[in-house]
């Protein structure tokens, strides 16, 4: 028989399918089916992380929630591995399989904004910056990523932290609804008149209960430009800069969202850089950034005023598809320098200049919803770190791991506290630490959901 006929199941095993089981299916499909072999095959099974290279026996890119169904149809009844994909930018490589099934939503990119009622209904394989260049149009705006190229289902399942989560809050909290096709096959729509338990599990919960077809969206007014301020100091007084500018932050408007790093500038100089973003009004803004000016003696420092859009697509370089990824993340209380020097001493000796620091700030109307109201357990936790290296070439790719590992090992306790959406292939434990006390609500609700743990290929969280 055939290898392409040969599919990994969830039990771990090789099995052979009938080639008329697998040419009905193929019929059954309006969307294009690969397999090895195949013309675009392998630029088809490519993911941003460029470290994943896997090999699915299939790659369907849905056309139809009807082509969604089938596919969970036929890998329920086969017991097929099946991935499903977005944007495909899981750090872990979840959107993506050896030998099984990857559901590709890309094609799956309807759009339409209501600006009269601040509603965007959108499909799952549009990426953030389709999604804000039609609502840039009226003036209107969700909390998207920070990078443009990433999906919106992905990052929308898993909580949703960007430059505007300190405003109006995370991704979830302005979903409206949600179009979710569960694991034997029912297309149910969650809301908070419909489906409750579905709509608080996808609030946080990821991939697990589901592949989402449709996303409603509130908006709120944002833009069409925003100010700016990038400040940079050397990377040796980063401890003092960032307790200073920490306080500051604790004193000004929700408007103001920040995001602190550790980068190396383009002539090679390791820095600790700020970046204030605010969406008021000029007199407000020259308000918020002018505290932060007497930090200190800048390497560099810059004020623009840029379109919403342009500052949503300012990381896309840095975290191109296709480089290789590997990183640590975790929620922080506070900017310790117990933390902060370990790191920096850290990042002075990155190997690869492309590699980062991110310190998110959250906290406004982050914390203004219940923990208990969503799967996103951690809204109390004011910063997210990531340690991320980034490289191009796979034969460093030992020594950029073993440098995030060293770097992390340095750091003493942290919070058992971390964002879904920024986990590797870290555990159970980890996954568990994501949700905290909303792990065993969402372990019952994924037994009920998906006995089988169809939907494995994520941070998972196991049936109960």
């Amino acid at each position: 028989m055939s290898h392409r006929n040969v599919f990994h199941t969830w039990h771990g095993e090789e099995r052979a399918l009938d080639p008329s089981a697998l040419d009905a299916f193929r019929t059954a499909l309006q969307g294009n089916v690969r397999t090895p072999g195949d013309a675009g095959y392998d630029e088809a099974r490519a993911v941003w992380n460029g470290t994943i290279d896997r090999h699915p026996a299939l790659i369907v890119s849905a056309q139809t929630i009807e082509d969604v169904q089938q596919v969970i149809a036929f890998a329920q009844q086969h017991e097929i591995v099946l991935a499903v994909r977005g944007g495909g930018h899981s750090f872990a490589g979840h959107s993506t399989c050896d030998g099984g099934i990857v559901l590709d939503l890309a094609p799956m990119r309807h759009l339409r904004v209501d600006p009269a009622r601040r509603l965007a209904m959108a499909s799952p394989g549009l990426r953030w910056a389709d999604l804000d260049a039609a609502t840039q149009q009226h003036g209107l705006a969700v909390t998207g990523g920070q990078i443009s190229h990433t999906g919106i289902a992905g990052l929308t399942l898993g909580g949703g932290m960007g430059w505007l989560a300190r405003q109006v809050g995370l991704t979830i909290d302005h979903r409206v609804s949600a179009d979710i096709v569960t694991a034997n096959g029912t297309l149910r729509r969650a809301a908070p008149d419909a489906d409750v338990d579905l709509y608080w599990a996808i609030r946080g919960g990821g991939g697990n209960f589901g592949v989402a077809t449709s996303f409603t969206f509130r908006l709120q007014p944002v833009g069409p430009e925003v100010s700016v301020y990038q400040l940079a100091f050397p990377v040796e007084v980063a401890a003092q800069v960032f307790s200073e500018a920490e306080k500051l932050l604790e004193a000004s408007p929700p408007s103001l969202s920040a995001t602190f790093a550790f980068l190396t500038t383009p002539e090679g100089m390791p820095v600790a850089a700020l970046t204030l973003v605010s969406t008021a009004s000029s007199e407000l803004t020259a308000q918020s950034f002018a505290p932060f000016r007497g930090l200190g003696t800048p390497v560099f420092e810059e004020t623009v005023r840029v379109p919403y859009t342009a500052l949503q697509r300012m990381l896309d370089q840095v975290a191109a598809p296709g480089l290789r990824y590997y990183g640590r993340g975790n929620f922080l209380d506070t900017l310790d320098p117990l933390v902060i020097e370990p790191l920096a001493t850290a990042y002075a000796e990155a190997p690869s200049p492309q590699s980062l620091v991110l310190f998110v700030r959250l906290g406004g109307a982050v914390t203004a919803i219940p923990m208990e109201a969503t799967a996103f357990a951690h809204r109390n936790r004011p910063w997210a770190v990531t340690a991320l290296a980034i490289w191009r070439d796979p034969a460093d790719d030992d020594t950029n791991r073993t440098w995030i590992e060293r770097a992390w090992s340095a750091l003493p306790a942290l919070p058992k506290a971390v964002y879904v959406n920024e986990l590797g292939d870290e555990g159970n434990e980890r996954v568990r630490a994501a949700y905290g006390p909303n792990y065993e609500r969402l372990s019952q609700l994924k037994r009920r959901y998906d006995p089988n743990n169809l939907f494995r290929l994520n941070q998972n969280i196991r049936p109960a």
